[in-house]
């Protein structure tokens, strides 16, 4: 089968993808433990597989030892690049692209791939992923800066998107406007007024600036108590104040959906 897609740049770094991995093991630990097979694929992994590397490290240690990640590429050169770094058979690497070269995961994670395409080849993308996944799979599609101190992603299934988090390394915030830079394809040019993200990014900011008298106590006060006023302004923010401490903020995507 001819993967689907095209050569993405290939760029990345260790520890590039902590904040997902680490989301990924809190919020999607609980399918991936019920799987009949804990396969994942990381969709793209770049000129070096050290960030497959690190997601099967994670998942082994945080969620189920049996765990089985695939990293797959288009460029056959970064397949063979990767075959040193392989610990069979808890992290192979093969050539695919969004076909999933036949593989039926219970969870795919796809970061810094959609980033060089159309806005308007996002929702195939989308779907040719989400139709290949294991029943009650899950895509986690997006996108982060070159060191992750950036980064958001939406979580998928068959049905479709299901929510977006917007995550930060808060001792480096300056502003959560920053957050606009590294959103999803599927959003980064909807940060426009008249659309819900840009609402949400500036009800953020504004909150961000309020909570300046919690700056003395930390960012991650402030963090908190800005989230906290986002929620009350109306708002659904998910998840509980442990996550929120992260540096996130997740939210339904039937709230931010693009019009």
């Amino acid at each position: 089968m001819k993967p689907l897609g095209v050569v993405t740049r290939g760029t990345t770094n260790p520890n590039r993808l902590r904040r997902v991995d680490n989301w990924i093991a809190e919020t999607c630990g609980d399918a991936l433990r019920a799987a009949a097979d804990p396969l994942v694929v990381d969709l793209g992994y770049g000129a070096t597989p050290v960030t497959a590397v690190e997601l099967r490290a994670r998942l082994a240690a945080g969620v189920r030892a049996d765990v089985r990640v695939v990293g797959l590429e288009i460029d056959p050169v970064r397949v063979a690049a990767a075959q040193p770094a392989a610990d069979p058979p808890g992290l192979t690497f093969a050539r695919g692209g969004f076909e999933l070269a036949g593989l039926r995961p219970a969870l795919v994670r796809a970061f810094n791939v959609l980033r060089q395409y159309d806005e308007g080849e996002v929702a195939d993308a989308w779907h040719t992923v989400t139709d290949r996944l294991a029943p009650g799979g899950l895509l986690v599609e997006g996108t982060c800066d070159e060191l992750g101190r950036l980064g958001s992603w939406v979580l998928l299934d068959a049905d479709g998107p299901r929510t977006l988090t917007l995550a930060a390394k808060l001792t480096t915030l300056t502003s959560p406007a920053e957050l606009a830079e590294r959103l999803p394809k599927a959003l980064i040019h909807r940060n426009v007024p008249g659309e819900r993200i840009h609402d949400l990014i500036r009800a953020l900011d504004d909150a961000w600036r309020a909570a300046a008298g919690y700056a003395p106590f930390g960012p991650r006060h402030r963090w908190l108590e800005t989230v906290r006023a986002v929620r009350a302004a109306g708002w659904p923010v998910l998840d509980r104040p442990r996550r929120w401490r992260q540096g996130e903020l997740t939210v339904p995507w039937p709230a931010i959906t693009p019009r």
